[in-house]
């Protein structure tokens, strides 16, 4: 007598076999079937509170581990609560998988209750949308789905899986076997050719960008730095792949504005871009005539961009890239940008003692760092606390330092904090907000409750949507549209039994700071914030011709 299974319980034994810890999601009519089986899954099922904080939790879990976090939905409006979050995943080169719930087929060739074209929906923001057809290829689309999703350059998968499939028996079938190709090393001739660019520039700098986290090749960016005496730059989405405190580092690279470090790569006679994606630093920025020689060092070749012409190019394990590279280098010579990097390293520490109240954005990174230990994790929603945290936040560790760049979606931190401390229970979680990307996913605190999670928030508050109003001034010298009410957000916190704490002098800051990661639960600190250093920094570097001139 031959076994049978659903399609909806051959998925969940699919799903397991590629490694899945956590789904994240909210159940409904279209997916019960899958619900119903992983109750007798080893797969934990997070429930969430909206669907687009349940495709931010697998965003960030993607992006922490390397492997496909997953996130289901039901269908239509569910669904499209996912789009955000696929999107930024997808974006930001995080391995993801959605899954929806859809209407039976009987019923979609017709106007239906809520039933969309989801495949269609999501194939321009993932690398691969289907539906599920029939059951006994269910194996098929998960590997496949998976194999897409966690490749190089990795991004979001979609799969669509109707109720009346789902519910279909199917004889029982073994998952299809996980298969991961190993990226070929680089080719020596080309590392040859880039090792004598190299030995021939007088200043040459590296962009280190989110591709050497998600390779683990920051060991080898260390190595390959040290022993060519190369300064590095990184993306906002690649800090700490070399330490902040290291003598090479020149700090973050993103800003629009004419940074510090933005003279280093004016200066530099050649850019090695390594692990760069153009999502994170768009070239237009930092080769705005197109006339850097640039080499690129990446397990995927280069984009094709006017200003991103390569002169040399190294495709495969960048470690491996790295070290062939090095070991054909003949370069002895000193770092030109010893005063640069000292410049810089002044910048970071100059409000670290500041008193003033509201508090200063640097005042509260600064004691960020002093809290924090080197492997904790800080998530930074989007706004303009983002470019504060981007440009100043000392990350000594690779992925200690997440922020969404390529998409840049407010609503992240929150979310992404609690997939964090599902991976890391061990280490200090601490959700970096403006008030507003805060209210985008707030709800989310009674799921962080709920699972009694210790994880810390903290709210830059202005009554704004800040980041607009720095883009407004700047750019007409008014306002329009920028200001908002806030709830009291102790009270709030206290609401869904989480710890919360007013900063009411800039003093007291970094005790509140230490009390709430140490109190065992959620805590959310407000935290008001003088704002007005946003154009004061737009003026000061605008106004900037050489890093060595005084403020």
């Amino acid at each position: 007598m031959s076994n049978k299974m659903t399609a909806a319980q051959l998925l969940v034994k699919c799903l397991e076999a590629e490694g899945v810890e956590y789904i994240f999601g909210i159940p409904g009519e279209e997916n019960l079937g899958v619900m119903d089986a992983l109750l007798d899954s080893k797969i934990e099922f997070v429930i969430t509170r909206h669907e687009q904080a349940a495709a931010f939790m697998a965003d960030v879990y993607g992006r922490l581990t390397g492997r496909a976090g997953v996130c289901m939905s039901t269908l239509g409006p569910g669904a499209t609560n996912l789009v955000t979050g696929v999107a930024d995943g997808n974006m930001d080169r995080a391995p993801l998988v959605a899954i929806a719930g859809q209407g039976a087929t009987t019923r979609m060739h017709k106007e239906s209750h809520q039933v969309l074209d989801l495949v269609n929906l999501f194939d321009p923001i993932t690398k691969y949308s289907v539906q599920i057809r029939e059951p006994e290829i269910v194996p098929e689309i998960v590997r496949k789905a998976f194999k897409f999703a966690q490749a190089e350059k990795p991004g979001a998968a979609f799969i669509d899986f109707p109720e009346n499939v789902a519910d279909m028996e199917v004889e029982e079938m073994p998952p299809l076997r996980v298969q991961s190709p190993l990226t070929p090393v680089a080719a020596i001739g080309k590392c040859k050719q880039v090792a004598e660019l190299i030995d021939a520039a007088s200043n040459p700098i590296i962009i280190a960008g989110n591709g050497v986290i998600r390779a683990g090749a920051s060991d080898a960016l260390v190595a390959f730095a040290e022993e060519l005496n190369l300064p590095v730059a990184t993306t906002f989405m690649a800090k700490g792949t070399l330490p902040s405190s290291h003598p090479l580092s020149l700090g973050t690279v993103g800003l629009k504005a004419h940074d510090l470090v933005a003279f280093g790569i004016d200066e530099a006679d050649l850019i090695i871009c390594v692990g760069y994606d153009m999502v994170e630093y768009d070239p237009a920025h930092w080769n705005p005539k197109g006339t850097k020689k640039i080499i690129h060092v990446d397990a995927s070749p280069a984009e094709v961009d006017t200003n991103y012409i390569v002169e040399a190019g190294v495709i495969g394990d960048l470690s491996n890239s790295m070290q062939r590279i090095a070991a054909r280098c003949e370069r002895t010579a000193n770092s030109p940008m010893k005063k640069l990097r000292e410049r810089i390293r002044v910048e970071l520490n100059k409000h670290a003692d500041d008193t003033g109240y509201p508090v200063k954005p640097q005042k509260i990174i600064s004691d960020l760092r002093k809290v924090m230990n080197p492997e904790d994790i800080v998530i930074s929603d989007v706004g303009a606390h983002k470019m504060w945290m981007a440009r100043m936040f000392q990350a000594e560790r690779p992925n200690t330092c997440i922020i969404s760049n390529g998409f840049a979606s407010m609503g992240i931190a929150l979310p992404g904090a609690i997939a964090a401390k599902l991976i890391y229970p061990e280490r200090n979680i601490l959700a970096v907000c403006g008030d507003s990307g805060f209210m985008m996913n707030n709800q989310e605190v009674e799921t962080a409750v709920r699972l009694g999670l210790n994880i810390t928030v903290i709210i830059f508050n202005d009554n704004k949507y800040g980041l607009i109003e720095w883009h407004q001034m700047r750019e007409y010298g008014r306002k329009s549209h920028i200001d908002v009410t806030n709830p009291d957000f102790v009270k709030f916190a206290e609401s869904f039994g989480a710890h919360g704490y007013k900063v009411e002098s800039a003093e007291e800051l970094e005790g509140i700071l230490t009390t709430a990661m140490n109190d065992g639960g959620v805590s959310i600190i407000d935290c008001p914030i003088d704002y007005s250093e946003n154009m004061k920094l737009t003026t000061r570097l605008k106004d900037m011709t050489s890093y060595e001139q005084e403020d």
